[in-house]
């Protein structure tokens, strides 16, 4: 049977209270219940959970995480970062997927006292989430938001670093016919990539060519059947995740056009599959680890030391890397 922080207290001759107390290193207990706590730990091989934790410092030991979608390598990679990152403080992850125009806020997760903290991940409503989770006084921290400069603690990637980065990429290895598939425009990633393709192409005195994709293999697909059928291919595509990228490609493949020898791609994220298909894909890799223990850091700050008052919100800008891999090449003589 295992053992609980009852066991303890029965043991010792001490409160729950003294137990939690001890256990969560508080300065209030005398020596030698201390004493006596830690030896009745021992004897009974008692190991405190997070629940045992919580019980002195009046929390939950739950983390909510609020997230659009899971269909996203990148997305749940973030999630699994974060998840471990908690883990080391003993804290659990509580999941909530919500869909564009609902607010998971309504769920009873994560009313007052249900969780310690919230990470808003990728948020499109991203007002409604600081105005009520400042109303029922939750810390939070936002990852991917949509505004430059929040009112709360915020992670973001420099996605006009890796717009520009990816078409300079295109640049640099000859070709002047770069079309752009941008994400939807809700999205300031989305937008921050556009900036940074049109920077490049400004640059070298290239003209911009845009089509709106919509973060899914599909629209890739589509726009570059379209592209086929009339004539007009580029020898290069820059597509702004890297889903669309392998719509891209696989609608190139089933037309008999080689990757990178007639048409080179480009994805962002480097989700899983961007090396388990041929050619493996060049993409925008975002730094995956770093956004999952920033996150936890600037939330966990904020619920461990409440006494600091009004925190004064933090705010990082990562920066993505170039992976350049067999999707690319040098344009051929068509």
């Amino acid at each position: 049977m295992k053992v609980s922080i009852f066991d303890v207290a029965q043991k010792s001759g001490l409160s729950v209270v003294t137990v939690s107390r001890v256990i969560n290193n508080a300065g209030t207990v005398r020596e030698k219940n201390r004493i006596k706590v830690l030896q009745a730990m021992k004897d009974l091989g008692y190991s405190p959970s997070a629940a045992a934790r919580s019980l002195a410092r009046g929390k939950t030991g739950v983390i909510g995480i609020a997230i659009m979608t899971l269909n996203d390598s990148f997305l749940d990679a973030v999630v699994k970062e974060i998840n471990d990152k908690l883990s080391e403080y003993h804290y659990l992850l509580a999941l909530f997927v919500s869909h564009e125009g609902e607010s998971s806020l309504h769920n009873a997760m994560f009313q007052e006292n249900r969780v310690d903290g919230m990470i808003v991940l990728s948020p499109i409503d991203e007002e409604r989430y600081e105005q009520e989770l400042t109303r029922k006084n939750i810390p939070y921290v936002l990852v991917d938001n949509q505004q430059h400069l929040s009112r709360s603690s915020s992670i973001q990637v420099d996605n006009f670093t890796g717009g520009y980065e990816a078409t300079k990429h295109l640049i640099d290895l000859g070709h002047a016919s770069i079309a752009h598939i941008c994400g939807p425009e809700s999205f300031l990633s989305s937008r921050e990539r556009v900036r940074g393709y049109h920077a490049a192409m400004q640059e070298a005195g290239l003209f911009p060519r845009m089509e709106q994709g919509g973060f899914d293999i599909s629209s890739g697909y589509e726009i570059a059947e379209r592209w086929l059928q009339s004539g007009d291919m580029p020898t290069a595509v820059f597509a702004a995740d890297d889903m669309m990228a392998l719509g891209v490609m696989d609608a190139l493949k089933n037309n008999g056009i080689r990757i990178p020898d007639d048409v080179s791609v480009v994805g962002y994220d480097d989700q899983l599959f961007a090396t388990q298909f041929r050619p493996w894909l060049t993409t925008v890799r975002q730094p995956v680890e770093e956004i999952g223990a920033q996150a936890v850091e600037l939330l966990l700050r904020q619920i461990e030391h409440p006494e600091d008052g009004e925190y004064a919100p933090e705010h990082f800008k990562l920066q993505p890397e170039l992976i350049v891999r067999e999707s690319t090449g040098r344009p051929s003589n068509r």
